[in-house]
């Protein structure tokens, strides 16, 4: 594999993606961006602190074991002496180097390279007030065979818990880097699993609040809801495919121990994938009933403006009449006429307001 001559111009390449001027290397200390780096022989983490050169050196001078490198949001200067050592193909290397990337596997001569979406609960008050309620991230991974590779964007993704409980579980380790990419996938579809349990729970708080007598949830605020369960799907479902890949045999890097491990994943996956859909479709009919239950709300309000538009159209029209100047008009000089007339008014508005009544209006 040659070398990556220089990656700062990668991003120019391309109609749909905008020039770069390439820039020069700059030499950048290893822990402002390798968050670890470690050697594993025997299913073992071997001790002291590891360059990746040292590391691979090590590694492929015994003719076993593997190294995990961990990286998080490396610039293009900062990876590229990573990527000439491993021999990683400049294409991945620059989609690693962005965010913002479609779940998918590809392959590029004898490395795999998997890009999966993280997902992160944001605590809240309510669903109903709350402006997020997912946040996504990024893992980026290299797969070879003696090493793998993990670049992590975003704040919440970190795998240094993972690494603790596979560096306590050598007999896992033994199974080599695949292994690794194993656990990470579970580990991020576990997340997915906890996500979408804590949405479950939001979406049934504003179903019964869409559906409460005096509800204040207003369509804005489901379509929100709306928006999240679209930004976890678009991290679920592309995911499906890679996965199903990987256990069935895509690649010579993933044995047939770590294979059957991600049928495991793959039905953990579409478990995930199930609830997020039936989220979708739960908020669609939320959006309607609450469309329909304004509806209902301008009807109802407006027969009580009709209702009362009518009944003070009777007093309106008599005291209408009697204002007209005429010397003859019925009982207009007799002493009993104002109290008959206000008496007449009276009971047509009563009358009326019982027929409205009795029939819903008011």
């Amino acid at each position: 594999m040659p070398a990556i001559p220089s990656l700062g111009g990668l991003r120019g390449r391309g109609n749909s993606r905008a020039k770069a001027v390439p820039v020069r290397p700059i030499p950048v200390p290893l822990s402002a961006y390798v968050v670890d780096c470690a050697v594993y022989v025997g299913g073992k983490r071997l001790p002291g602190r590891w360059t990746h050169i040292e590391a691979i050196k090590e590694v492929r001078k015994r003719h076993e074991g593997f190294v995990w490198i961990g990286l998080h949001e490396p610039d293009a200067n900062q990876i590229q002496g990573i990527a000439e050592t491993f021999g990683l193909h400049e294409l991945a290397v620059e989609d690693a180097l962005e965010a913002h990337q479609r779940p998918k596997l590809e392959r590029y001569d004898d490395t795999l390279f998997l890009v999966v979406k993280t997902v992160r609960y944001v605590e809240h008050e309510s669903p109903t007030t709350a402006n997020e309620i997912v946040e996504t991230g990024e893992l980026m991974v290299f797969l070879g065979r003696d090493f793998v590779i993990t670049v992590r964007h975003g704040n919440h993704s970190g795998l240094a818990r993972l690494r603790r409980e596979l560096d306590d579980d050598p007999e896992r380790l033994q199974l080599g880097p695949a292994a690794v990419v194993h656990a990470i996938s579970d580990h991020v579809v576990d997340h997915y699993l906890d996500v979408t349990g804590r949405i479950e729970n939001d979406i049934d708080v504003m179903e019964a609040q869409v559906f409460a007598p005096r509800s204040q949830v207003s369509a804005e605020q489901i379509y929100l809801m709306k928006r999240e369960v679209l930004e976890l799907r678009r991290a679920v479902m592309p995911l499906a495919t890679p996965v199903q890949r990987l256990a069935e045999g895509y690649t010579r890097l993933v044995p047939d121990e770590v294979r059957s491990y991600f049928r495991d994943v793959a039905d953990h996956l579409t478990t995930v994938s199930e609830r997020v859909a039936a989220f979708d479709e739960l908020l669609s009919t939320l959006v309607d009933a609450t469309v329909a239950k304004i509806s209902l709300q301008q009807n109802t309000d407006m027969r009580k403006i009709t209702s009362w538009a009518a009944i003070i159209t009777v007093p309106t029209m008599i005291a209408g009449i009697y204002g007209m100047n005429f010397d003859y008009l019925p009982e207009l000089h007799w002493k009993f006429g104002y109290p008959l007339v206000i008496t007449v008014i009276l009971a047509i508005c009563l009358l009326l307001y019982r027929i409205f009544r009795k029939n819903g209006w008011l």
